[in-house]
């Protein structure tokens, strides 16, 4: 699409430049058959620079192409409506380049947007002392609990705060879908207060691209999903259901930054001797979820019952299954997950993972 869309620009400015050399008499441009005037002719030179800087800015990859692409859109259109008898078929390439221009804003703003929303969340993050984690530290939570944070290597630590970490996603976006949609995705924790900012980047095929940004903060969720950033596809918020949903998401992804396992919004119950029952409550916000795990400690799978979306009339079994274990910055953690919803016609496994990295205990947001 990028180079398709680089080739139509250059043969678009192209065009424009020979306007330039014909009212200047260095060329004739018979595809005009009125006279351009000198001054019109520096407005052709002008919009063919303003093309080839598009051009520039898309090779390079730079964010703020659409800029130059709107103002080189607006400037050519203006000169095809005084030469509309000869340039109409003009008004083709610049609409083509429009719609681009649009979709490139609106990924610009999506990500402007998720970046000042990351800023605010690492800004209201709280860090906790310095003083390590202890085998006595942890005696009053279920021995199998206390069993997965030896296990993990947090003993000795302190705790985690910030988290940052990248994924690499297989997705299936409905149940009946057959091929798996390849996607990246990066996410910020905080702990201490409780939040996430979590933003996917997928395609569904080699035209359509979908974006979608979820987050928890406050006690308040969020989902947010757009076709090419502009065309909302879902956006559940201010919704007691959504709050709950992403509450409980959290309260999953704990098993990558297990220290937060500590934190008082979280209370543990024993279930058997491998699993344990985690209720978390937050700014009037509360859910629950079962966390299972092998005779060693590691992690095997979480559950619990959760509604999809807003529109959902009953929650329904949510199934995150651990896959691939490894040591990452020296704390043991789930690296390949599944996450799986039990539905009335069956199981569903919408998302397979991989931590690609991860980062703990940042002071600042990273840059990009």
């Amino acid at each position: 699409m990028r180079t398709a869309l680089i080739i139509l620009i250059g043969i678009h400015g192209i065009i424009h430049l020979f306007g330039f050399l014909k009212a200047f008499g260095i060329s004739e441009f018979n595809a005009i058959s009125q006279p351009i005037s000198k001054t019109f002719g520096l407005v052709w030179l002008l919009t063919f620079i303003l093309f080839a800087l598009v051009m520039v800015l898309l090779l390079v990859q730079s964010n703020y192409w659409w800029l130059s692409g709107f103002l080189a859109v607006i400037v050519s259109q203006i000169l095809i409506f005084n030469y509309w008898s000869d340039t109409k078929f003009g008004t083709i390439a610049n609409l083509i380049i429009l719609v681009s221009v649009i979709i490139a804003y609106s990924n610009f703003s999506f990500k402007n947007t998720i970046i000042e929303e990351r800023k605010k969340l690492f800004e209201n993050s709280q860090t906790p002392s310095e003083k390590v984690i202890t085998k006595e530290s942890i005696t009053e939570l279920p021995s199998i609990v206390q069993k997965w944070l030896t296990n993990s290597k947090i003993i000795g630590k302190i705790p985690i705060y910030n988290v940052y970490l990248t994924q690499e996603l297989q997705l299936k976006l409905s149940p009946d879908q057959d091929n798996w949609n390849k996607g990246k995705a990066e996410q910020y924790f905080t702990i201490n207060p409780p939040a996430f900012n979590w933003n996917i980047n997928t395609k569904t095929n080699s035209i359509f691209r979908i974006v979608g940004r979820d987050k928890f903060e406050n006690g308040n969720g969020e989902m947010t999903i757009k076709l090419f950033s502009l065309i909302s596809v879902a956006d559940a918020k201010n919704s007691d259901k959504v709050n709950q949903a992403t509450l409980q998401r959290f309260l999953a992804e704990i098993v990558w930054f297990p220290s937060a396992s500590l934190s008082p919004y979280i209370k543990w119950e024993s279930l058997d001797e491998y699993s344990a029952k985690a209720t978390m409550e937050y700014n009037g916000v509360k859910g629950t979820g079962e966390f299972y795990f092998d005779e060693k400690g590691n992690f095997k799978k979480f559950m619990t019952m959760r509604f999809q979306d807003s529109n959902a009339v009953r929650p329904n079994e949510w199934t995150v299954i651990a896959t691939k274990t490894e040591e990452r910055n020296g704390i043991k953690i789930p690296v390949e997950c599944e996450a799986s919803w039990k539905l009335e016609g069956g199981k569903w496994t919408w998302l397979k993972l991989k931590i690609k990295d991860i980062k703990y205990n940042l002071k600042e947001m990273p840059d990009g």
